[in-house]
C-alpha cells in the first residue's frame, strides 16, 4: 500500500505525504484509523511521513516499543517531543514538497510539527482514502439528551457562563470544533466514539444563535428534548453558506482542534482570533452532581476490579491467556447493569508484553500467563454517568527483589501525587516531579506522564490539566485527574499503580482525593521501604475499599480483601 501512495505522490507533484492519527473531529480513537491503514500502528497518537524513498514514524514515549514492533520494518522511528519532523525533514532536502489533508490538521499542528523546513501543499482528496477506496460513512445512531440530575447544570447555565467569557474577551462568534466541548455545553451524549459517548458534530455561537452542525440523521432526539429555540441545525456540508450570512468582525477559533480547512473558509470573511475554547477550562471544572455520579461509578467499577483480581489471583491453575483475562474482567464489568463498555482498549500484559506502554493483545502476541511473570492490567469503564481508568500490577509468586524494590519505590511516587499540598504545588510539571522522585534516586524513570485528566462520562483523556514534565495548568478544585506512576524494563516487565483522583476543597485547604477503589498488591510492596505515613496511607486505602464495596463481594472476596489490610 505504501507503494501505491507513492505511486499518487508521483501524480501531484509532491515529494512525500503526511499521515496523522486523528480524524477530522481531533479525537483519540479516530474513524477511520488512517495511520493504522498505512504503517500498522495502532498507538492513540502518532504521525506518519511517507517520502519517495524513505518512511518516518513520529510518536511519543508512551509508543516508541510499539511502534517498532508493528511497523519498525517499513518506517523509522522518532520519539517526540526529543525529535520532531523539521529535525529530521531539514537534513533530507532544502524545502521538500509535502501534500497533506486540510481537514485532518490545525495550523498550530503544522508550524509545531514543520516550522520553515517544508512547502506544504493542502490536497482536499485524502490520498489514503483514494488507495483504500475508504467511503466514509458516520454511525446512524442518533444523539441523546443528558437530564439534569445526571449532567447537574442545565444548558442555559453554561450558555450563561460561556456568554459572559465571551463579552469580556470581546469574540462576537465563536466556532467549537471539538465535539466532547458541544457535548460538554449541551449536554449531548453519542454513539460516533468506540470508546466514549461522542457526538460527532461542531456548533458556531454569535449573541443570536447557535448554529449546530451535524448528521442531520443523528438529531432526531435532541431537536425535540433540547428546550432552546435558538439552536438551528445544519449538515456539515451547509458550513460555507453559515458563515457567509453571519455577521461581525472577528471570530475566534481553537487553535488546536479547527482544522486548516475550516479556518480558511472563517478566515475568507472575518478577522481570526486565535484562542482556546473555554469549554475545555469550563469542563475541566466537575459539578457536585458530576463528581457524586463519579463516585458511584467508582463504586461499581471497583467492586468488578475486585473480583478480578481476587479470581485471577487465587486461580489454582493459572492456565490463562492476556486475553481471556481480558475478556474475564469485561465479563465482572457487565455484571453490573450502569456499565456500558469500555473507556478503551483494555491492556493486558504478561511478562514482557507489559514491558509496552500501550500494549493490546492480539491473536498474534496473545501470551499465556505464567506464574512467574508480573501481570500488568491497565482498564476502564463508561458508565452511568461516570469514566473510570485504573491500572493494577500483580504477581502470582514471589517476586524477585529487585521486582519488590522497584515497585515500592513506583507506590512510594503514587503515595506521594495523593499526599501534595495543592496550596502550596498546584501545577502538573511541579507534582510530576514528586511521582519521579524515589525512582530517580536510583536512576530510573518511565518515558509517559504521571497523570492526565478525565472527562465525565466523556473522554477517558480529556485537559487541559493533566499531572506531566509540560503542564503547567493550575489543579482547581473539581478538577479529575489520573495519578499514574510506574516503571518499564524493555521485554521484561512493566509496572504501573493508576487510580483517578479529584480535587476537593474544605474550607481554604485544596487536597485530591481517591475515586479508585481496588486494592493494590502487597506481594509485591517491600514494606521495609515504606515510612509509618505511607503504611498508614496504604491501610486507610484499602479500608475504604473495603467499606465501599464489600456489599458487592462474596464471603470468600470480602475474606481475601480482608486479609490484604
Amino acid at each position: 500500500m505504501i507503494n501505491l501512495l507513492k505511486k499518487l505522490m508521483d501524480e501531484k507533484n509532491i515529494d512525500g505525504y503526511i499521515i496523522p492519527k486523528n480524524d477530522e473531529f481531533f479525537s483519540e480513537y479516530s474513524f477511520p484509523n488512517r495511520l493504522k491503514l498505512i504503517s500498522n500502528f495502532s498507538g492513540s497518537a502518532g504521525l506518519a511521513i511517507v517520502l519517495k524513498d524513505k518512511n518516518f514514524l513520529f510518536v511519543d514515549g508512551r509508543y516508541t516499543l510499539q511502534a517498532s514492533i508493528e511497523c519498525g520494518k517499513n518506517f523509522k522511528i522518532f520519539e517526540i517531543p526529543k525529535i520532531r519532523p523539521f529535525h529530521v525533514l531539514k537534513k533530507i532536502k532544502d524545502k521538500l514538497i509535502l501534500g497533506f489533508d486540510p481537514k485532518l490538521f490545525t495550523e498550530l499542528s503544522l508550524r509545531s510539527n514543520f516550522r520553515d523546513t517544508c512547502n506544504l501543499i493542502p490536497i482536499n482528496n485524502n490520498l489514503i482514502d483514494e488507495i483504500f477506496n475508504l467511503k466514509i460513512r458516520s454511525k446512524t445512531k442518533e444523539f441523546y439528551c443528558l437530564k439534569e440530575a445526571e449532567a447537574g447544570e442545565k444548558i442555559t447555565s453554561k450558555l450563561n457562563r460561556l456568554s459572559k467569557i465571551l463579552k469580556i474577551k470581546k469574540i462576537q462568534n465563536i466556532f467549537i470544533s471539538a465535539p466532547e466541548n458541544c457535548a460538554w455545553l449541551l449536554n449531548i451524549r453519542g454513539f460516533d466514539n468506540p470508546n466514549s459517548p461522542i457526538p460527532n458534530c461542531q456548533i458556531i455561537i454569535n449573541n443570536k444563535n447557535i448554529y449546530f452542525f451535524s448528521d442531520n440523521k443523528k438529531i432526531r432526539k435532541i431537536k425535540s428534548s433540547i428546550n432552546f429555540n435558538k439552536i438551528k441545525f445544519y449538515e456539515f456540508k451547509e458550513f460555507v453558506k453559515v458563515i457567509n450570512n453571519l455577521k461581525g468582525k472577528n471570530f475566534s477559533i481553537d487553535k488546536n482542534s479547527c482544522s486548516v480547512f475550516n479556518k480558511s473558509i472563517i478566515s475568507s470573511k472575518f478577522n481570526i482570533l486565535n484562542e482556546i475554547d473555554p469549554c475545555y477550562a469550563l469542563k475541566a471544572i466537575k459539578n457536585k452532581i458530576e463528581i457524586k455520579n463519579t463516585i458511584n461509578a467508582h463504586i461499581e467499577d471497583g467492586a468488578a476490579l475486585t473480583k478480578f483480581l481476587y479470581w485471577i489471583k487465587n486461580k489454582k491453575n493459572i492456565n490463562l491467556t492476556e486475553i481471556k483475562a481480558e475478556k474475564k474482567l469485561e465479563k465482572f464489568r457487565k455484571q453490573n447493569k450502569n456499565f456500558l463498555y469500555p473507556s478503551f482498549n483494555t491492556i493486558a500484559g504478561a511478562g514482557p508484553n507489559g514491558a509496552i506502554i500501550h500494549y493490546r493483545a492480539n491473536k498474534n502476541s496473545n501470551r499465556k500467563i505464567n506464574k512467574k511473570d508480573i501481570f500488568l492490567c491497565d482498564s476502564g469503564g463508561q458508565y452511568k454517568y461516570g469514566t473510570t481508568d485504573v491500572t493494577r500490577t500483580i504477581c502470582f509468586s514471589r517476586p524477585t527483589p529487585r521486582i519488590k524494590n522497584i515497585f515500592t519505590r513506583v507506590l512510594k511516587g503514587h503515595i506521594a501525587v495523593f499526599n501534595t499540598n495543592l496550596n502550596k504545588i498546584n501545577t502538573g510539571e511541579k507534582i510530576d516531579k514528586k511521582a519521579r522522585f524515589f525512582l530517580k534516586k536510583i536512576n530510573l524513570d518511565y518515558g509517559h506522564g504521571t497523570g492526565h485528566g478525565v472527562g465525565y462520562f466523556l473522554n477517558v483523556h480529556e485537559g487541559p490539566q493533566s499531572i506531566s514534565k509540560y503542564n503547567n495548568i493550575k489543579i482547581l478544585p473539581g478538577m479529575i485527574l489520573s495519578n499514574e506512576p510506574g516503571y518499564y524494563e524493555n521485554k521484561k516487565f512493566g509496572i504501573r499503580i493508576e487510580n483517578l483522583i479529584y480535587v476537593k476543597k474544605n474550607k481554604s485547604k485544596i487536597f485530591f482525593k481517591n475515586l479508585t477503589l481496588a486494592p493494590i498488591d502487597p506481594d509485591l510492596i517491600n514494606f521495609k521501604m515504606l515510612s509509618a505515613s505511607e503504611k498508614k496511607y496504604l491501610f486507610t486505602y484499602h479500608m475504604d475499599v473495603y467499606s465501599k464495596i464489600s456489599k458487592f463481594l462474596n464471603s470468600n472476596e470480602k475474606n481475601w480483601l480482608l486479609g490484604l489490610i
